[in-house]
């Protein structure tokens, strides 16, 4: 980070002047935090529709990556960043309960799938 860059963050945090500088730092915590905002409710969208979802959907939202670069977020986006903070916490605990249920439906299925190959699958009392 430049001192010049690092100086408009300063100001921005601390309520000084804004710049230009100021501005493009604002926006682009902005944009990311849209970007994360989508994706939250990408995967909110997956659990609910969990039975439809391609494969390629899950790799897709999988494969998110952070935004780089960005520095310490502007004082003014705070309340929206803890707000969606606690969105993806919550996404994330019904993810985790989405897969015990998921490997309790597995085991189960598994379990009622198994069958002897030598046993009878018909009875016939007319015999």
């Amino acid at each position: 980070m430049s001192p010049a860059s690092a100086g408009a963050r300063a100001r921005a945090t601390t309520g000084g002047t804004i710049s230009d500088a100021d501005v493009a730092w604002i926006a682009a915590w902005s944009n990311a935090l849209d970007a994360l905002e989508l994706d939250v409710d990408s995967a909110d969208e997956l659990l609910r529709t969990a039975h439809l979802t391609s494969v390629q959907d899950v790799a897709r939202a999988s494969a998110w990556q952070p935004p780089q670069d960005l520095g310490p977020l502007p004082a003014s986006l705070e309340v929206r960043a803890r707000a969606l903070l606690r969105r993806q916490l919550e996404t994330s605990r019904r993810v985790g309960q989405a897969v015990v249920v998921s490997r309790r439906q597995l085991a189960a299925t598994r379990a009622l799938s198994f069958r002897d190959p030598e046993a009878a699958v018909y009875f016939d009392d007319e015999v």
